[in-house]
């Protein structure tokens, strides 16, 4: 076990132990290690399909990190932020191409090649290389978004930070998320999946793979290379049946083809809007 986790986690039961060097040192060394990329808030799983690893007293550092953090100006050539929490520094090392006025906050670890168009990446996310973050996308705190991903226009994935048990919203590798699309609520999308625009993901989103004889249902996961699309179904209420949105899932990116052109071919042959 890091030895800074009982610091942290004896900390946050009692946030009068943050008056001690050894517990605020220990909440503000986290914080360099997710910035860093050393530390993440969870760990992707040894077997692919299998759950991600959560840890919760990582996100109890970044929820103490606030406490000990004062109001600050934080001025940015003509731009000035009034804030606890400092922006992310020494992109150019890191390899990170950030477009005006996009903005990573300090915390969030984001690799080497990927570029964040005038969007947002919050504390505690992770970013994969060679990921595209477009414009207006917003990757929310603790969100983990793997490597070759593309977040397109106006994206939003939720932060989980409270409870710091619960599981952050996760983008698997090589994931394509089309324009407008939300997913919150601790929602995993597997690997090399294609969301068609406008698709709302939450826990409670019902998701039907429609694409066999018959439907098999999904709750808070998108099963690897699925396509999916925005439907509709119907519901019964006391007032009469009603259509409620639900996520449908149309057939799999295939095999026989490279990701670029499987991508191509998924939007071409499904007809997903991105």
């Amino acid at each position: 076990m890091d030895p800074r986790q009982a610091l942290i986690e004896a900390a946050f039961a009692d946030r009068s132990l943050l008056k001690n060097s050894d517990h605020r040192e220990s909440v503000e060394s986290v914080l360099a290690d997710l910035d860093a990329g050393k530390l993440r808030v969870a760990s992707p799983p040894a077997v692919d399909g299998d759950a991600w690893t959560v840890h919760a007293w990582v996100k109890q550092a970044i929820l103490l990190y606030f406490g000990i953090r004062a109001m600050e100006k934080i001025e940015v050539g003509p731009f000035e932020f009034y804030d606890k929490i400092p922006l992310k520094k020494n992109l150019d090392a890191a390899g990170v191409r950030v477009v005006p006025p996009g903005v990573i906050r300090y915390g969030a670890h984001v690799e080497s090649g990927a570029i964040v168009m005038p969007g947002y990446v919050n504390i505690g996310a992770y970013v994969g290389a060679g990921t595209m973050v477009d414009t207006w996308a917003t990757v929310g705190s603790c969100a983990q978004v793997g490597s070759h991903v593309h977040l397109s226009g106006g994206v939003g994935l939720g932060g989980v930070l409270e409870p710091p048990s619960a599981t952050p919203v996760i983008i698997e590798d090589g994931a394509f998320i089309g324009s407008r699309v939300i997913v919150v609520e601790g929602v995993r999308v597997g690997k090399e999946a294609v969301i068609g625009a406008g698709v709302v993901l939450t826990a409670s989103t019902v998701i039907l793979d429609v694409s066999g004889n018959e439907p098999k249902e999904y709750r808070g996961y998108v099963p690897a290379r699925s396509v999916v699309i925005p439907g509709m179904r119907a519901k019964k209420f006391p007032a009469g049946e009603f259509m409620v949105p639900c996520a449908l899932i149309v057939g799999q990116r295939t095999s026989s083809t490279d990701k670029k052109t499987s991508l191509n071919d998924a939007l071409r042959d499904f007809g997903v809007s991105v």
